[in-house]
């Protein structure tokens, strides 16, 4: 039971986004404790923290594929509104 648990545990912790192993690089925090934070912070405020979650991984989503320099859908010359 405690090896099902572990790895559900791991695979939680590496497929959530990153968004507190991010912050607490930053902060110079222990993610745990931004986890635990989160949870306590939903559990108070009824799961506003979950929103402002999403929008961090969106973010940091984002900032990845912008740093790290992917393929745009149109060509760098493509004009959206071409002057006539």
């Amino acid at each position: 039971m405690d090896n099902l648990f572990d790895s559900n545990r791991h695979f939680l912790e590496k497929s959530a986004f990153g968004v507190c192993q991010q912050l607490g690089e930053w902060m110079r925090i222990n993610p745990a404790r931004i986890r635990l934070y989160f949870i306590y912070a939903s559990f108070v405020t009824f799961g506003s923290p979950f929103v402002l979650y999403l929008v961090m991984a969106f973010w940091l989503n984002i900032r990845k594929y912008v740093s790290t320099g992917t393929r745009r859908f149109w060509p760098s010359d493509f004009d959206p509104y071409p002057k006539e």
